[in-house]
């Protein structure tokens, strides 16, 4: 089956997760931790693209950011660089990364905030730390920094702009939540409530069934892809007949290509 191609961003923004082929560890130890930073800022400089956030687990990562050159070329810069390090250090070779990288348009401001939210809070998720200023390997600390007047890779201005305060980003930051966007794993079950709040973190305060066609099919396919929720719990949850949701799954409109 040929690949759907993907929708583009209209405001330039992604949320992009690169997972380890077979779910294998990408990170063996710090170093290779740092070596990967190294690619991301490195990419970010060649490819004039706005780093707004990233975590690094053992065996994938997330990034936020707003393209400059076309999205697939850097993270083509990333990976590839990466990928040669990580080989001749291990002394292995073929692929690290899994092809085809999962990414998610971002295009509105409260879907913006709640991913990044999600990214700094993975690891406390993952039971890897109690609070997101314990874990090292994400740009939480860099908005703590930038606020400091301390000069970070991290483009912090942008999202600090919706906050008041620190307090406030650091409030919202830490709020437990029920957020799921590109998740590393997805086959679980969700309530019609959880749905509900998925569909509505995609689309803000508008009624799905109110939008343009193209735009309601995407987002019913994109929550489809995520959550593997039956046709029948999503026509219940979005109002939108069966028939509607089955093309909708089946078309998958304008899906982001990278």
């Amino acid at each position: 089956m040929a690949r759907l191609p993907r929708k583009k961003s209209r405001t330039g923004v992604y949320h992009v997760m690169l997972r380890g082929i077979d779910k294998r560890n990408i990170f063996l130890h710090d170093k290779d931790k740092e070596k990967f930073l190294y690619y991301l800022f490195k990419a970010k400089e060649l490819g004039g693209f706005e780093l707004y956030g990233y975590c690094l687990m053992d065996n994938h990562v997330h990034i936020l950011l707003k393209e400059g050159e076309e999205l697939g070329k850097s993270i083509k810069r990333i990976t590839v660089g990466y990928v040669q390090w990580h080989n001749r250090k291990y002394g292995r070779t073929g692929h690290l990364f899994q092809n085809r990288y999962k990414s998610e348009a971002v295009e509105n401001d409260r879907y913006l905030i709640a991913v990044a939210r999600y990214i700094h809070q993975n690891p406390v998720k993952a039971k890897m730390v109690e609070k997101v200023e314990k874990y090292k390997w994400s740009s939480y600390k860099d908005y703590i920094f930038s606020y400091n007047n301390e000069s970070t890779e991290t483009d912090t201005e942008f999202i600090m702009g919706y906050f008041g305060a620190q307090e406030d980003f650091q409030d919202y930051m830490k709020k437990p939540n029920d957020d799921e966007f590109l998740e590393y794993e997805t086959n679980r079950n969700y309530t019609e409530e959880q749905l509900k709040n998925i569909v509505g973190s995609k689309m803000g305060p508008e009624d799905i069934a109110k939008l343009p066609k193209e735009e309601r099919d995407r987002i019913i396919h994109d929550v489809y892809e995520l959550t593997g929720a039956s046709i029948r719990q999503l026509s219940r949850v979005t109002g939108i007949g069966r028939g509607i949701i089955q093309r909708a799954v089946k078309d998958a409109p304008n899906k982001i290509p990278l």
